[in-house]
């Protein structure tokens, strides 16, 4: 059978301007060992890290020229509190894993031990959190599941009517339909109206014409930086 959906985050990617700042820390603070770090593919001069969060799963930092001269404003740019507010379409704050309560304070236990204030845990009905900052303004959390997180008892219809969500579109929400379009589907038309990379427009509509085999052989890197 086809996969219809996605079954977790293979990797989150930050922007950073110090890379070794951010290494440091999600090595030595939150344990994840460092697994790659080359030339960002297709972005000559660009540092990309990888580091492992789990099975195929990583946390990524790219580093690249002139990140340094970009202001970061909490606010705007950043939450710096998972209460706080920043610009749409950025990350508010990232919740990482841990497979129970123990492993919860274990972490919170972890963080402090490196002299970083952490605060919890924090109960949510289906998961206990810890809180506390990370490198270069992040706002970082770790959650444990304790309960099933059950649309009947957390889709509140309060909230969907604020959102303007009807009971039909929430049912299509919380059931998504699967995908029966046969394979390959044809690249669709240029719309300004839906999600398009920011490549400028004729770049983009370049890009969109290229087949899929011609993007796939000029542009992927499969050989390691350091020979076998």
């Amino acid at each position: 059978m086809r996969v219809q959906q996605p079954n977790g985050i293979h990797h989150i990617a930050i922007m950073s301007a110090d890379m070794k700042a951010q290494l440091t820390f999600f090595t030595q603070v939150m344990g994840f060992p460092l697994k790659g770090l080359f030339e960002m593919h297709g972005v000559p001069g660009g540092k990309h890290a990888f580091l492992e969060m789990g099975p195929d799963s990583y946390f990524s930092v790219v580093e690249l020229a002139g990140v340094d001269a970009i202001p970061s404003t909490i606010g705007i740019t950043h939450a710096g509190t998972g209460a706080g507010i920043c610009a749409k379409g950025t990350m508010q704050h990232i919740a990482f894993r841990v497979p129970d309560e123990a492993g919860l304070i274990a972490m919170r236990d972890r963080i402090r031990s490196k002299g970083v204030p952490a605060i919890g845990p924090i109960g949510h009905g289906f998961c206990r959190s810890i809180y506390f900052a990370g490198p270069e303004g992040l706002t970082l959390e770790v959650s444990c599941q304790v309960a099933e997180l059950d649309p009947a008892h957390w889709v509140d219809p309060k909230m969907l009517d604020e959102c303007g969500i009807s009971g039909e579109e929430a049912q299509a929400m919380v059931n998504p339909p699967p995908c029966n379009s046969p394979s390959p589907v044809a690249q669709p038309s240029y719309d300004p109206a839906v999600p398009n990379l920011a490549y400028p427009p004729a770049a983009w509509q370049h890009i969109m014409a290229t087949p899929d085999e011609v993007i796939t052989r000029q542009g992927s890197y499969d050989e390691p930086p350091v020979p076998a």
